[in-house]
């Protein structure tokens, strides 16, 4: 394994520039979909599950004084990943530039880099079975097991522009299984995880995005404040896979699973209808008709 501190992506790759994923793949069917943002914050705390990944986003992230500029920067940075071209590669090296510096020490005496293989490559792999678990709830559809294969493939070159070599995350998704139970071996309620999951949790009024949209959003947030608080608590360990939240230990009812699947299913009959502008977010939408112009 590479040496804690060293950039994954230096240490023993090969060195032929990364190819993103394929425009007529599922990634670019539903990745920018707007029904990103709902499945998004799950992902993110999934994350911090892992003590070393906690740790560092504890440490250093500005997610509790930056909330608003944090998100936006993620969902940019993420939709870069999958529809950014040549900007993917470029976004993948930013990224790995500002890790560098991130490191410390667990709560229990553990020493962490974000740049350790085994920290980076939880980040990325998440991913993956959170997007299966929001194509069943959000986008109702089950996927084939050659699909998820193809989803799994499309995921892990994304993961190499972000700087992974191919030996840090398994080559299928049959493979990626038995890594995925171990790392969930793992997992634990960080105090990042429970400040990411408890709906009581507030923040401050929307600080970023279109005027006209934050503005009235400023307005009405004293009565928007704590609803959407549960609603994002709600969201984020809903569609977490279930094993993974049960691995983390934060408890999911029947009744919740049915409030959350219906919830899917009026999200899908209003968003399937909405034009491909209004569908998929800016950056993804851009990227679609630039593609197709081309083609």
């Amino acid at each position: 394994m590479t040496a804690p501190h060293q950039d994954p992506a230096t240490a023993g790759r090969r060195t032929d520039p990364p190819v993103g994923p394929p425009p007529d793949g599922l990634l670019w069917e539903f990745y920018g979909d707007v029904r990103f943002l709902m499945w998004l914050p799950a992902a993110l705390a999934l994350q911090t599950a892992l003590p070393g990944v906690g740790a560092g986003v504890d440490d250093h992230s500005v997610f509790r004084t930056d909330p608003w500029g944090r998100a936006d920067r993620s969902v940019r940075s993420a939709l870069l990943w999958v529809y950014g071209g040549e900007e993917a590669a470029a976004e993948g090296r930013r990224l790995r530039r500002l890790h560098r510096s991130i490191s410390g020490t667990t709560p229990d005496g553990r020493r962490y880099h974000s740049l350790d293989p085994h920290l980076y490559g939880w980040v990325h792999a998440t991913g993956y079975p959170v997007m299966l678990r929001a194509l069943s709830v959000l986008h109702g559809r089950s996927c084939t097991p050659a699909e998820q294969e193809a989803l799994y493939r499309e995921w892990r070159t994304v993961g190499v522009l972000l700087g992974l070599r191919d030996r840090d995350l398994p080559a299928t998704a049959a493979e990626f299984a038995p890594r995925y139970r171990a790392w969930l071996d793992e997992l634990v309620a960080t105090p990042v995880v429970r400040e990411l999951t408890d709906p009581r949790n507030t923040v401050g009024p929307p600080d970023h995005g279109p005027r006209p949209v934050r503005v009235p959003l400023r307005i009405a947030w004293p009565l928007l404040r704590r609803p959407t608080a549960r609603l994002l608590a709600f969201l984020t360990v809903g569609l977490m896979p279930p094993e993974a939240r049960a691995a983390v230990g934060l408890p999911w009812s029947e009744q919740q699973e049915r409030r959350l699947r219906a919830l899917g299913r009026a999200t899908g009959a209003v968003v399937t209808r909405l034009p491909e502008r209004l569908r998929y977010l800016p950056d993804a939408a851009r990227a679609r008709r630039a593609h197709r112009a081309r083609h």
